[in-house]
């Protein structure tokens, strides 16, 4: 079943947040992720939630997102996001 990693981000640093954008494209194609969301606007329809900027992957299985986030590849471009920064993540199963 797919798995949707949805992220919100707060960019701190763009110049570093860029960076890192342009490193992990290729990781989470190796981990059979795809980008279906990068930003653009949001409109709140109820609630209180006030994303930032969301982001959203499509992945095979919730086990090939946790793979990439478990990746030692990644472990930089993750302290690279971190520093640059803070984010909300989390996989949910789809169709």
């Amino acid at each position: 079943m797919s798995a949707y990693m949805i992220v919100n981000v707060d960019v701190k640093d763009p110049a570093m947040y860029e960076e890192y954008r342009t490193k992990v494209p290729a990781l989470i194609r190796k981990h059979g992720g795809e980008h279906l969301v990068r930003g653009g606007k949001s409109v709140i329809l109820e609630g209180d939630w006030k994303p930032s900027r969301l982001v959203i992957f499509r992945f095979p299985d919730i086990a090939s997102a946790q793979r990439l986030f478990n990746d030692p590849e990644y472990q930089p471009l993750k302290a690279l996001r971190q520093l640059a920064s803070t984010a909300d993540i989390v996989v949910v199963e789809g169709s």
